[in-house]
């Protein structure tokens, strides 16, 4: 039987925002022009608005030339690189988010500067210092995030430890050696369903690369409350049976490995290309949770295990979303058509 959830308080968070992968939109509601050309991102803390100004050298990049600021990536330079008032600056931003975060029931920051840079050596240095930031304004752990191995290790080295153990995001079967490090930092991990050369197909892909991870991790030690399983969420947009693997997976997973393990994984990424992606993402983790997750990656600012537990069944929106989510709505059709028709709000 699934793990039931019946408060938010059973429900562990790993916020998913600070990370220099993060975009905002020049010119949009985040962003802001100056009367000389110059741009920022903007934010409100105690109802003044502060700015994270755009560095010249950062207007030559890709990301910006396609209408995009980096804003995580900006704030992390800043703060690492910049003269006393830029650093001050970047700092500012983190330290916002970080306490927004918290403040709205986040367990664990999950921090990830994978972007900040080409270099590895400059990945390396952005992680120590971001870590050992966030570790002096922050009342809970890191999630130490990235592609690479020897970028997490640098922040698990870097951890004091201070708040609580910390989170390894991620152990997979192509990068087993990730077991290791979570022993030697005493750290908890997410556990991914890849496997050694790709994404899983269905429920059962999914089952069965848990089940080869569990092994070797258990094997060497790892308890099982201390493993995170990710059974990868895939956009609803590209294909309209990735809800139902998903909650298939999770139900099969919490049946197959038992309560102790927990289950999690990156919520939103299902609503990725879907208009009111609110709606989407709050019913998603209503049926998540109903399934047996009792964890997830998510930006704890729009989605809520609270509000998700209170949703409202009936409503027409969310029969709409629900058919969406359960694979009875070929290509978001019919949701889509009620968006347009203003059926949604």
């Amino acid at each position: 039987m699934p793990r039931a959830i019946n408060s938010s308080d059973q429900f562990t968070v790993i916020g998913e925002n600070i990370h220099a992968t993060r975009v905002v939109k020049r010119g949009g509601v985040r962003g802001h022009v100056f009367d000389d050309g110059t741009e920022a991102v903007k934010y409100r803390l105690d109802g003044e608005r502060h700015y994270v100004h755009i560095p010249e050298h950062f207007t030559k990049t890709q990301p910006y030339e396609q209408g995009n600021l980096k804003h995580f990536m900006i704030a992390m330079w800043k703060g690492l690189n910049g003269d006393a008032d830029e650093s001050a600056e970047g700092k500012a931003y983190i330290t916002y988010e970080v306490n927004r975060q918290i403040k709205n029931g986040a367990n664990y920051l999950d921090l990830n500067v994978d972007e900040s840079s080409y270099r590895l050596h400059e990945q390396k240095e952005t992680m120590e210092w971001l870590v050992k930031f966030a570790e002096s304004v922050s009342s809970v752990p890191p999630s130490i995030d990235s592609s690479n191995p020897e970028i997490i290790e640098v922040g698990l080295a870097t951890y004091s430890g201070t708040q609580g153990r910390p989170m390894l995001n991620s152990i997979a079967l192509e990068r087993p050696e990730a077991i290791d490090m979570a022993l030697k930092y005493d750290a908890r991990a997410v556990v991914m369903a890849s496997n050694e050369v790709g994404m899983p197909a269905d429920a059962d892909e999914r089952v069965e690369n848990v089940g080869r991870i569990l092994e070797m991790a258990l094997e060497k030690g790892m308890a099982e409350e201390d493993i995170f399983v990710d059974p990868l969420y895939f956009p609803i947009a590209v294909d309209s049976n990735y809800g139902k693997h998903a909650f298939d997976a999770i139900t099969k997973i919490r049946a197959e490995f038992g309560d102790k393990i927990h289950v999690a994984g990156g919520m939103s990424n299902v609503s990725f290309g879907i208009p009111k992606r609110r709606l989407i993402n709050d019913l998603f983790l209503y049926l998540a949770i109903e399934a047996g997750a009792d964890a997830g990656i998510i930006d704890p600012m729009t989605t809520s295990a609270e509000r998700s537990l209170d949703i409202d069944l009936e409503a027409g929106p969310v029969k709409l979303a629900m058919e969406l989510l359960q694979g009875n709505d070929d290509f978001a059709m019919n949701y889509i058509t009620a968006f347009r028709a203003g059926e949604l709000d």
